[in-house]
């Protein structure tokens, strides 16, 4: 069984992938796109155009595996920028499993409520 957390780095491949690709494809994506070493035990996170699934690359000393998983409800949020990889925080990484945002939205209040 793998458990994400106990990895170590998890990267978001960020802007939209095409989900028909299987492990050669998404491999390569790792590879020619973003010059990252794709055996060196990281996971590599890629979304589609639905918004309510993703793909996970892990590389396991002997093969790879490819973790899928869809969200019943709800869709989720993720950067846009098709030309980034971002490494992710454990925290991030717990947010995304539970099908939160990974990008912290932050309230701004009026200086009026604090009296």
């Amino acid at each position: 069984m793998i458990n994400l957390y106990d990895l170590r780095q998890v990267y978001i491949v960020c802007g939209r992938t095409d989900m028909r690709r299987g492990i050669d494809g998404l491999a390569a994506i790792v590879k020619d796109k973003f010059d990252l070493n794709r055996f060196a035990g990281q996971v590599f996170i890629f979304f589609g155009g639905s918004r309510d699934r993703f793909k996970a690359l892990y590389w396991a000393g002997q093969g790879y595996w490819l973790l899928y998983k869809r969200f019943e409800n709800g869709k989720m949020s993720w950067p846009n920028n098709q030309d980034e990889v971002r490494a992710l925080s454990p925290e991030q990484v717990d947010w995304l499993m539970k099908g939160f945002c990974i990008e912290p939205r932050i309230k701004i209040t009026n200086a009026r409520n604090f009296y």
